[in-house]
C-alpha cells in the first residue's frame, strides 16, 4: 500500500462546509492507494508522518473535494472546442469573419476531411450591435457555399447556410426561417447532423470536454443526453470511455431525455445503457429565455412583432409529465425534466402532483427526481418542491452571465421579473437539496466561477453563503446521482 500525507493546509470536509471558520477544522490528510483514508489536525498527523511513504507541505493551501458538474452535454461541449469560438465576438462583423478565417484555414479543412459542416458556437444576437443573427445568405458569403451550423449560446436556437439547409430538407420542418434561423424540429434535425460522427471522431470529442472538465478541478460529470445531443449508443460509449478507475477522466454519469409513458419503457431504456443514472434530465418542458423559447405565464417584454409564440412555447404536458413520473418512480429510475418559464414550471409541477396522487407523495419524494433549472420559482412552487422532494439541479453561471438591470434577462422580461430568477438562497431556505452545474458549453466547465456567481449573485437577497455553493458543487452533485 501507498500512502501520502498532505499536511499544513485547509481542508475542507463536510463539517467545515456547514460550519465555515470553525477553530478545529483540519490541515492534513492521509491517501492510501488512491483513497482518502484520514482527515485532522496537526497534532494527529505529527503521528502519522513518519509510517507514510511521502509527506507534502501544503503550505498553507486549499483543499477541497472535487467538483461534480450536475448538468453538462460532453458532446456538445466537444463540439464546441473543436468548431469556431463566438462566444468572444463583440458583433455580427467579429462573428461573420471569424466564420470566413475557420473556413479558409485549419478548423475548416479539418471538419472537412472528417465529412462534417463546419459549425460555430456561443453567438448571442442581443449582445451584438447589429441585434441580430447572421443570415444564411451571409453564411454562404463568409464560408463560400460550405455547409454551416452556427448554434445560440442556449443551445435552443441556431442559425444555418443554405447548403447545410438544402442537404438536410429543414425548410420542410416545423421552426424554419427563410433567412436560415432554426428552432424546434428544423434545429433539432440540423443538431442531430452536426453530431453524426465516425467513432473515432466521436470519442476525440468526448475526450477533449472531458479533460477540460479535469483541469477545472471537476471530478464528476452529469452528462444530459438527448436525442438531439447524441444517440443511445453515444451515451453508452461515453459511459464506457470513464467507467474505468485508470482513464483519469471524470466519471461520467447518464440521463436520457426520453419521455416514458409505462415502468416498462422505463426498465427498457436503462437496459439499453448500461449505468444509465436516470431517464429525462434534459426532457425539455419549455426552452430557453434567451431564445424566446421557454414557455411564461406573462409575454415576452420584446417578442418582436408578429413573433409566432410571444409567451414562448410547452414542450410538455402534465399529463406527459405525469405518466413519465409515475413510470419512473414504480421502476425504481430517477427522473428530470428541463424547465426554465414560470408557465413550465406549473405544468411540470401539476403533472408531478398527478403522479404523486397515483404513486403516493412518499414514493414520489423517495425517488431522487429533480429538476434541471428551475428559473423562476414562485413561493408555491417552491412549497411543491418541497413537498414532493425534488432536487434543483441550477446554473449559478447563468445569473451572472445574463442577469442584471442591462442583462438579457432584463431585456426579455423586465427588470421586475428578470431580479426573481435563479432564487438560490430561497432554494436553500425552503430545504430543497440543490445541485450546480454548467450546462456547458452554455456556459464554460468553472466551477470556482460558480461558486463565485452564487456568493455574488446579482439580486443580492439570493446570495448564498461560501460553504453552502462549495457543497452545492461538490457533495449535492453526488447525491443529486
Amino acid at each position: 500500500m501507498s500512502t501520502t500525507l498532505y499536511r499544513g493546509g485547509a481542508v475542507v470536509t463536510p463539517a467545515v462546509l456547514a460550519a465555515p471558520g470553525a477553530p478545529d477544522a483540519p490541515s492534513a490528510l492521509l491517501v492510501a492507494d488512491g483513497l482518502v483514508a484520514w482527515v485532522g489536525g496537526a497534532d494527529e498527523a505529527d503521528g502519522l508522518a513518519d509510517g507514510a511513504d511521502d509527506v507534502v507541505d501544503l503550505r498553507g493551501a486549499l483543499v477541497t473535494p472535487g467538483f461534480v458538474d450536475a448538468h453538462a452535454h460532453v458532446l456538445d461541449t466537444g463540439l464546441a472546442r473543436a468548431g469556431v469560438d463566438l462566444a468572444g465576438c463583440g458583433s455580427l462583423a467579429e462573428a461573420l469573419a471569424a466564420v470566413r478565417a475557420a473556413a479558409t484555414g485549419a478548423v475548416g479543412r479539418r471538419l472537412a476531411a472528417e465529412g462534417s459542416p463546419l459549425t460555430g458556437w456561443g453567438w448571442a444576437e442581443d449582445a451584438w450591435p447589429e441585434g441580430r443573427p447572421p443570415t444564411r445568405d451571409e453564411l454562404d458569403a463568409a464560408a463560400g457555399g460550405a455547409p454551416v451550423y452556427l448554434g445560440r449560446v442556449d443551445l435552443h436556437a441556431g442559425v444555418v447556410s443554405t447548403s447545410f439547409a438544402e442537404v438536410l430538407g429543414l425548410a420542410t420542418l416545423p421552426g424554419w426561417r427563410a433567412d436560415g434561423l432554426v428552432t424546434g424540429a428544423a434545429h433539432a434535425a440540423a443538431r442531430a447532423a452536426v453530431r453524426d460522427l465516425p467513432a473515432d471522431a466521436r470519442e476525440a470529442r468526448h475526450r477533449g470536454a472531458l479533460e477540460s472538465a479535469a483541469r477545472a478541478g471537476i471530478v464528476a460529470v452529469h452528462e444530459q443526453s438527448t436525442p438531439e445531443t447524441d444517440t443511445r449508443a453515444g451515451l453508452a460509449a461515453l459511459l464506457a470511455l470513464t467507467a474505468d478507475p485508470v482513464s483519469a477522466l471524470p466519471l461520467v454519469t447518464g440521463w436520457r431525455a426520453e419521455l416514458c409513458e409505462t415502468a416498462d419503457d422505463v426498465r427498457a431504456l436503462a437496459a439499453a445503457i448500461p449505468g444509465l443514472a436516470g431517464v429525462g434530465g434534459d426532457l425539455a418542458a419549455d426552452g430557453a429565455l434567451g431564445s424566446r423559447t421557454a414557455a411564461l405565464r406573462v409575454p415576452y417584454a420584446d417578442a418582436p412583432d408578429g413573433w409566432a409564440h410571444p409567451a414562448g412555447r410547452l414542450a410538455l404536458t402534465a399529463e406527459q409529465v405525469s405518466n413519465h413520473v409515475a413510470s419512473a418512480t414504480r421502476a425504481g429510475v430517477p427522473a428530470a425534466f428541463h424547465v426554465i418559464g414560470d408557465r413550465a414550471l406549473d405544468e411540470v409541477l401539476l403533472g408531478f402532483r398527478v403522479a404523486a396522487e397515483v404513486e403516493g407523495v412518499d414514493a414520489v419524494r423517495a425517488g431522487g427526481h429533480r429538476l434541471e433549472h428551475a428559473s423562476m420559482l414562485d413561493a408555491p412552487a417552491l412549497a411543491a418542491l418541497v413537498l414532493l422532494g425534488l432536487t434543483a439541479s441550477v446554473q449559478p453561471a447563468f445569473d451572472d452571465a445574463w442577469g442584471g438591470d442591462d442583462g438579457t434577462y432584463a431585456a426579455r422580461l423586465g427588470r421586475g421579473r428578470a431580479a426573481s430568477l435563479h432564487p438560490l438562497a430561497d432554494l436553500r431556505a425552503a430545504g430543497v437539496p440543490l445541485a450546480f452545474g454548467s450546462d456547458s458549453p452554455v456556459t464554460p466547465f468553472d466551477p470556482w466561477g460558480a461558486v463565485r456567481a452564487a456568493v455574488r449573485h446579482r439580486t443580492p437577497d439570493q446570495r448564498l453563503p461560501v460553504g453552502a455553493a462549495l457543497a452545492a458543487h461538490t457533495r449535492g452533485g453526488w447525491a443529486a446521482g
